[in-house]
C-alpha cells in the first residue's frame, strides 16, 4: 500500500470510527490533495466497510480482550509509568541530509543493551511517542524518535501532521531515518541497533528494512501498510511483525511480507493479535487495549533480548 493512499484511509477510517466530524475529515483530505467529491467518495467507501460497535465489549476467551471499549468508556489505564517514561525522554536536534533534525532520545541508567529508533505514527512526534523512547530506556535500551516533520520545523510547526506528512517525499523520509540510525551509532558507537514503528511509522519500519543496506540487527513494525514487491534483499535485521486482527487494510499485505522475510531467508514472526483493532497500543487513543499492549510490549523485549542483546 502506497504512503499517500494510507495516509487517506487513516482519515477517512478516524471519520467513520467517530473520532472526527464529516466536516474535519473532509478538511484534512483537501490538504491530502483530494477534491471534495473524492474526498467524500472515500468517507462514503469507509464507512460502509465499518460496522457498528457492539454495546458492550465481549468477554474474554483465552486470549487478550476485545479492543476498542465501548461508547462512552474510557480506555484503561497505561500499565507502566507514564510520567517516568517521559521524564527520560529529551530533546535532542541531530544532522541530516538537508539540515537539523529534531526528536527525542532516551538514555537508560546502565550501559544500553541495545539502540532502538522508534517511529512516529502519523501524527508526528507526540507525547506518546516520547513515552515509548523512554518506556524502552527504563528496560534498559537507548532510544532515539526522530521527528519526520523536521524539515518543516517539526510536529509543531504543522497545522496538520498527517497532511504535512503526505507532502514529504518517501525517499526523504527513509534518509532521515537513516540519519537517525548515523545518530544512534555515533551516540553508542559498536551497540546493537533495532527498529520499532506504529502504524505510519510501521510502514516506514517495513521500506526500510526494503530499501539500501542498513546494519539493523531487529526490527518491530506494528501494523504498518507494506512496500509494494518487498524483497528485504538489503537486510539481516530479526523481524517481529505485530498485526491487529481487526485492521483488514493493513492485514491484506501480511502474506506478501511473510513470503518476502520467507524468501530471504530472515528471522521473523508475524503476530496477529486477537480481538483487538489498528493502534490498540497506543495508550492515547480510544482502541487502546491495555492487556494486548502489555503481552505484546513483553513479546518486544524478549525480541530484543533475543538479538540485540
Amino acid at each position: 500500500m502506497a504512503l499517500h493512499e494510507y495516509l487517506v484511509t487513516e482519515v477517512a477510517l478516524d471519520h467513520a470510527d467517530g473520532h472526527l466530524s464529516r466536516r474535519e475529515a473532509l478538511r484534512r483530505l483537501g490538504l491530502l490533495g483530494l477534491s471534495t467529491a473524492a474526498a467524500s467518495g472515500v468517507l462514503a467507501a469507509c464507512s460502509s466497510e465499518v460496522a457498528p460497535a457492539p454495546a458492550a465489549p465481549p468477554p474474554p476467551s483465552g486470549g487478550p480482550a476485545a479492543g476498542a471499549p465501548a461508547a462512552g468508556v474510557p480506555p484503561a489505564a497505561p500499565d507502566y509509568d507514564v510520567p517516568a517514561a517521559l521524564a527520560r525522554a529529551t530533546a535532542v536536534t541531530f544532522p541530516g541530509a538537508a539540515g537539523e533534525l529534531s526528536g527525542a532520545f532516551a538514555a537508560p541508567a546502565a550501559t544500553p543493551r541495545g539502540a532502538v529508533l522508534v517511529v512516529h505514527e502519523n501524527r508526528g512526534l507526540t507525547d506518546h511517542i516520547r513515552a515509548v523512547a523512554g518506556r524502552l530506556a527504563g528496560d534498559g535500551y537507548a532510544a532515539l524518535a526522530p521527528d519526520l516533520l523536521s524539515r518543516l520545523g517539526g510536529t509543531a510547526a504543522v497545522p496538520d501532521a498527517t497532511a504535512a506528512l503526505g507532502g514529504l517525499a518517501e525517499a526523504d523520509l527513509i534518509s532521515d531515518l537513516q540519519s537517525g540510525l548515523v545518530e544512534l551509532g555515533r551516540r553508542l558507537p559498536g551497540v546493537p541497533q533495532a527498529a520499532m514503528g506504529f502504524c505510519f511509522g510501521g510502514g516506514m519500519v517495513w521500506r526500510l528494512l526494503n530499501g539500501a543496506p542498513t546494519e539493523l540487527a531487529a526490527a518491530v513494525p506494528f501494523y504498518g501498510p507494506a512496500p509494494s514487491d518487498p524483497t528485504f534483499a538489503n537486510t539481516r535485521a530479526a523481524v517481529l511483525g505485530v498485526f491487529a486482527e481487526k485492521d483488514n487494510r493493513v492485514n491484506a499485505g501480511r502474506d506478501a511480507l511473510e513470503a518476502a522475510l520467507t524468501a530471504r531467508g530472515l528471522p521473523h514472526e508475524l503476530v496477529t493479535v486477537p480481538g483487538v483493532d489498528h493502534a490498540f497500543f497506543n495508550d492515547t487513543g480510544q482502541r487502546y487495549n491495555a492487556a494486548a499492549a502489555g503481552e505484546v510490549y513483553q513479546r518486544v523485549l524478549a525480541w530484543f533480548g533475543q538479538y540485540l542483546g
